[in-house]
């Protein structure tokens, strides 16, 4: 699947949401670096069709974080609609969210479970404790030295639990998916 700024950007808002409409930009990261990889685990697809990257501060979803930046212009009804514009590192909700399923309606019934499952589980966590435990329990991760290295669909399914041979046909099934999305998209 191609990446999905729309998708993104409800995730962003669901995390948003269970946090009371704020929260530091490196811990809603996180939260959603842990929802993609939780995707690619249980469906061995990923969910947002981010580039997934390492960095200083734990892996994270580039074109993603590029949005939080206001590095990317956001599409409508894309990442500016569910997002308010950052201040002092924290990140909020641009419009209520009254009810995840009802409101965030590009996120299916299985995705919302991953959703709340990562909440639940990392949600406790403050920031910088989220970052270092992704360095932990995230082997797909590589220390890169104040900079960015790409982490490998191949890599990330190996680490998620998937054999050498499993994770490359779910990588080939992948990349023919976003073929066929690219190929949609522009009609």
């Amino acid at each position: 699947m191609q990446f999905s700024e729309k998708k993104a950007a409800q995730v962003a808002a669901f995390f948003l949401h269970r946090a009371g409409g704020r929260m530091e930009i490196l811990k809603l990261m996180k939260l959603m670096y842990l929802a993609e990889r939780a995707s690619y685990q249980k469906f061995g697809e990923p969910m947002l069709g981010d580039k997934l990257v390492s960095m200083d501060n734990g892996p994270a979803l580039s074109i993603t974080l590029n949005h939080m930046n206001r590095f990317q212009p956001s599409e409508p009804d894309g990442w500016e609609s569910w997002v308010s514009d950052r201040n002092n590192y924290v990140l909020a909700l641009a419009k209520p969210v009254r009810d995840p399923k009802e409101d965030l309606l590009q996120l299916s019934d299985a995705e919302l479970e991953i959703l709340e499952s990562v909440w639940k589980e990392y949600g406790k966590y403050g920031s910088f404790q989220l970052a270092d435990l992704t360095h932990e329990i995230c082997p797909e991760w590589e220390d890169p030295h104040g900079s960015s290295l790409p982490i490998t669909q191949s890599r990330l399914l190996r680490s998620v639990g998937f054999d050498a041979q499993t994770a490359k046909a779910l990588e080939e099934r992948i990349s023919e998916n976003r073929h066929l999305d690219a190929v949609f998209s522009r009609k």
